[in-house]
């Protein structure tokens, strides 16, 4: 899977928690850029993420997740592996 589909599945994940029609999302976006991306918002959009991806975060990868771009090289990662 390419880093593009992975943020793209990710704006449809995040569309879906946060109750938008539609989310455009950057590498460097963040929670802040997204009307509805709070903190339990953010615990949702992870467990429908490893869920869709079929892969774990542990507390120290969720704790450096800084940006999109962060979420998806490591969504990349745990695929290649």
């Amino acid at each position: 899977m390419t880093e593009d589909q992975i943020l793209r599945a990710l704006e449809t994940i995040i569309a879906d928690i946060v109750d938008q029609d539609s989310v455009t999302l950057t590498k460097d976006s963040t929670a802040d850029d997204v009307d509805g991306w709070n903190s339990m918002a953010h615990v949702r959009i992870l467990v429908a993420t490893e869920k869709h991806f079929g892969v774990r975060f542990d507390t120290r990868e969720i704790g450096s997740l800084d940006d999109v771009g962060v979420l998806v090289d490591l969504i990349a990662a745990k695929l290649r592996d």
